[in-house]
């Protein structure tokens, strides 16, 4: 279920009461104030319940929000938050830390202790909470990473926060059916920036193995560009043999040239269709996302689609040229 925020239709007087309303119900008590000085109070978000993983992404100007000692022994579930920065900078402060979060960064704290968040620039986050027992950590080893940006340039946080920024800017896969069955590996592999960052190896062995799946084709939806990407380049930089690879993906059903080759028709599907991209030839397309035989990516593009690559532009440009009420069939 995702829950909207926009407060761009309320009377201004009303609009601080309502965001912190909808913070309240469907992510977390805490005490927002806003700076009178940057305008009334202005939000735009989505609040989303992915399965164990409820992720909150919000524009909004500048603010701060407090949970207090009080708030802290609420009946909320105990979780775990971690941001993500979008743009400008935030402050996290708990357990006598505090830590500057800039873009690409990422941050911790938990809901059973007070913390304050403050976003002199307005706040530019991607926020996520996981159920504490779910991360299946012990307490302690959170609060050490509690207030610290987590491990930035290291690989496992590098996979991290590009899985974490698709996910959260990817509304549409919410309402996929099954998709709520990420949230699993999505929290394995928060649990393994967490382990990482310790150096906590036996800890953290299981989480690392665990995010194997993901962080291969992380890697893989990375370089699908790169038109010599296949099975001996991804388990290499992954140290693990073909074989080994071959085993891992396989037991998710998945098998990792199908799984490239219909990532990249997909990536070629939405350039051919882009408005912004219609004088480019399809070839040049086709080639800039790994097909060197242009008859062969029609083909397999007619195979996967039902129409041929020239065909599926001509209607894109067709439906966009359409007339305001008018539908084109499809």
């Amino acid at each position: 279920m995702t829950v909207l925020l926009d407060t761009s239709t309320l009377p201004a007087r009303d609009r601080a009461d309502a965001i912190r309303d909808t913070v309240a119900q469907t992510f977390v008590p805490v005490e927002i104030a806003f700076v009178t000085d940057s305008g009334p109070a202005a939000a735009v978000g989505a609040i989303t319940d992915f399965g164990q993983l409820t992720i909150f992404s919000v524009r909004a100007n500048h603010a701060s929000a407090e949970r207090t000692p009080r708030l802290a022994r609420d009946d909320l579930r105990p979780s775990i938050f971690f941001g993500l920065q979008v743009a400008g900078e935030g402050l996290v402060a708990q357990g006598g830390r505090q830590a500057v979060v800039r873009p690409g960064e990422l941050v911790m704290y938990d809901s059973t202790r007070p913390y304050v968040l403050t976003f002199p620039d307005g706040i530019r986050q991607h926020f996520f909470r996981i159920p504490l027992d779910r991360l299946a950590l012990p307490h302690d080893a959170i609060r050490q990473v509690s207030a610290l940006t987590l491990s930035p340039g290291h690989p496992v946080t590098d996979v991290a926060v590009t899985y974490f920024r698709r996910l959260a800017s990817r509304p549409d896969l919410f309402t996929v059916p099954g998709a709520e069955a990420l949230s699993e590996p999505s929290i394995d592999l928060m649990r393994a920036v967490i382990t990482t960052h310790l150096g906590a190896v036996e800890l953290g062995k299981d989480a690392l193995k665990a995010t194997l799946p993901l962080r291969i084709l992380e890697y893989a939806r990375a370089h699908l560009r790169d038109p010599h990407l296949g099975t001996a380049q991804v388990a290499a930089a992954h140290h693990i043999s073909e074989r080994h690879l071959y085993n891992i993906l396989g037991a998710s059903g998945i098998t990792l040239a199908d799984w490239i080759r219909k990532q990249r028709l997909e990536r070629c599907r939405n350039d051919i269709a882009a408005s912004t991209l219609r004088a480019t030839p399809i070839a040049s397309i086709a080639r800039g996302w790994g097909f060197a035989d242009p008859s062969s990516f029609t083909r397999m593009f007619k195979n996967a689609y039902g129409m041929a690559p020239r065909e599926w532009r001509h209607q894109a440009h067709t439906r966009r040229s359409a007339p305001t009420g008018v539908t084109i069939d499809q």
